[in-house]
């Protein structure tokens, strides 16, 4: 779904709130970003939708999430993992196996516009956090992502 900023802004809170709960399966988010209505620019929407993530809100979302490599299913993730051809899947395959032992959690990064290899190299260096940095890291990207999103879903 497709809105302008001034249909966004006068929408009812269930729609709008719909709109924004799937760029970020996060009740808060969504929350915070309706309370912000009406927004003036887009510049503001995205600004206020720029919230640092608990870890508890990161692990409910990166559930909804597919693993980088595999091919989504439909909706944002395909078009937003279309740099990681079949032979860096391949990669990333045993790539996300061994960051998901580590962390208990899928990889999660904004992955629009980059390169399948770019993505495995982020991958390689974010295995040296330790568990509490990477969910910090993973809400960041997951906030990045819910933006790009929202950037799609609400036009000027």
């Amino acid at each position: 779904m497709t809105v302008t900023l001034a249909e966004f802004n006068t929408a009812p809170p269930e729609k709008a709130g719909e709109l924004l709960t799937a760029c970020l399966d996060v009740p808060r988010w969504v929350d915070a970003v309706l309370a912000g209505r009406p927004y003036p620019d887009l510049a503001a929407l995205t600004g206020a939708a720029r919230l640092t993530l608990t870890g508890d809100e990161t692990r409910r979302a990166i559930a909804a999430h597919p693993r980088i490599g595999e091919k989504p299913s439909g909706g944002w993730s395909r078009d937003e993992q279309s740099g990681v051809d079949d032979a860096a899947a391949r990669e990333f395959r045993a790539a996300n196996a061994e960051y998901e032992e580590r962390f208990g959690h899928v990889f999660l990064v904004c992955a629009a516009g980059r390169s399948g290899d770019e993505l495995l190299a982020n991958l390689r260096e974010r295995m040296h956090n330790d568990p509490d940095t990477e969910l910090a890291v993973a809400g960041r990207e997951l906030v990045d992502i819910a933006v790009l999103r929202l950037g799609k879903a609400v036009t000027a």
